[in-house]
């Protein structure tokens, strides 16, 4: 097993040290932040013809592990990429206001069954990365994944994870699910207000836009972006401790960080 260290501050660092110490794990550090980058590090160093890759706000439930290794060994021929459930530990619970359309951004997947990514799965069940698995070949294959998407610190950037699958795709891999692996995700109190909310949607705005630019692809979505923002504006100035008209300011927060992350570098 293998814990990485990105760019955590001394106090932190020490902690995370006593950590792998304890475990009897090998500990890497990297001087500069990303999740990406990060990952790519373990990548880099792991040894087994297949990575599992867990965030640290994730605990594996009882048996994550041979539920891994039990499917993996029934994968058919080309099966590169391998995600599971992922529980919600809540810090605080749901607020009400909450749409439950935006349930998902939350990194909460709750589905019980097993199935193919793109050919078998019910809508908004996909790999995430708080809980997931390749096959170290291929994923090295394909670059690993994109350090220019993913969390650098208060960037909540994201979608490397859907990057590395769609890329694997397209060379012939495929991805699956197993519900049968499953995980506990952290949901801190501190994500529970509508202002981390917007925040959220905007910087998913920027991530789409971003992989848009990298695939040369999206003139139609920034044109609709655009006329959409026309009309929700207004949104905008309504205070960030509001719950109301949420939905809609989302709308308005997503498409505002597509505009930003399409016409500028680095994004929003």
């Amino acid at each position: 097993m293998l814990v990485v260290d990105s760019a955590s501050p001394p106090a932190k660092a020490a902690a995370v040290a006593g950590f792998a110490a304890e475990a009897g794990v090998r500990l890497l550090r990297t001087d500069e932040a990303g999740l990406s980058l990060a990952r790519n590090l373990g990548l880099a160093e792991a040894k087994g013809s297949w990575v599992a890759f867990l965030d640290d706000d994730a605990v594996p439930e009882p048996g994550w592990a041979a539920a891994l290794l039990d499917r993996i060994a029934t994968l058919p021929e080309g099966a590169a990429a391998l995600g599971g459930r992922i529980l919600p530990a809540w810090e605080a619970p749901l607020p009400g206001w909450w749409p439950p359309s935006l349930r998902g951004v939350l990194t909460i997947i709750e589905w019980e069954g097993f199935g193919e990514v793109g050919v078998d799965l019910p809508d908004g069940i996909e790999i995430y990365g708080a809980n997931m698995a390749f096959a170290a070949a291929p994923i090295r294959d394909v670059g690993g994944f994109a350090e220019t998407l993913g969390r650098v610190g208060d960037r909540l950037l994201s979608g490397e994870e859907v990057d590395v699958v769609e890329a694997l795709r397209a060379r012939g891999y495929r991805a699956f699910y197993e519900g049968a692996a499953a995980v506990r995700h952290s949901i801190q109190r501190d994500r529970l207000r509508p202002g981390w909310l917007l925040s959220r949607l905007l910087w998913q705005g920027a991530t789409d836009a971003l992989r848009d630019r990298a695939g040369k692809n999206g003139h139609s979505r920034l044109l609709g972006a655009a006329a959409r923002l026309l009309v929700q504006a207004p949104l905008l100035l309504w205070p960030n401790t509001s719950p109301t008209l949420l939905r809609a300011r989302c709308g308005a927060a997503y498409n505002l960080g597509y505009l930003r992350g399409r016409w500028f570098a680095g994004a929003a």
